[in-house]
């Protein structure tokens, strides 16, 4: 008994390594919703407002609503991508100084189903196969 209960307490240590080594994670919903909701956003999926405000003055200094997906490339500058029309898109850059702050607000929120999942074939990377017929 003593050696069943030894295998079975060996075995769940190799698996728990065998995870940590490979980059499992143990996600709880909120984590994957959250990725889920930036993954929509970041696809022009998701309706948004950001607005920078003069945190001396109070006075709001440029403010976008709209589809954008929105990076933080460096500790002082926003790059937004607004996408304008099917496979049109334009870049703004936010310049950021200890007086201004930002703020996201998303707008028309995200659906988010836990149970769907999509799959997508890129034609462009897909070998053209031709159907002929020997009648």
């Amino acid at each position: 008994m003593k050696r069943k209960i030894m295998a079975v307490l060996t075995m769940a240590a190799v698996m728990f390594t065998l995870c940590m080594l490979t980059g499992c994670t143990l996600m709880n919903e909120s984590d994957r919703v959250t990725h889920n909701i930036s993954k929509e956003a970041d696809n022009f999926n998701v309706t948004r407002r950001i607005e920078v405000i003069n945190a001396r003055t109070d006075k709001p200094l440029f403010e976008l609503v709209g589809n954008f997906s929105l990076r933080n490339n460096t500790s002082n500058e926003l790059e937004i991508i607004v996408e304008v029309e099917p496979n049109v898109y334009k870049k703004h850059y936010i310049y950021l100084s200890e007086y201004t702050m930002y703020v996201v607000e998303d707008v028309s929120g995200a659906y988010v189903d836990k149970y769907h999942y999509e799959v997508n074939y890129l034609p462009e990377f897909i070998s053209p196969i031709k159907f002929t017929s020997d009648d």
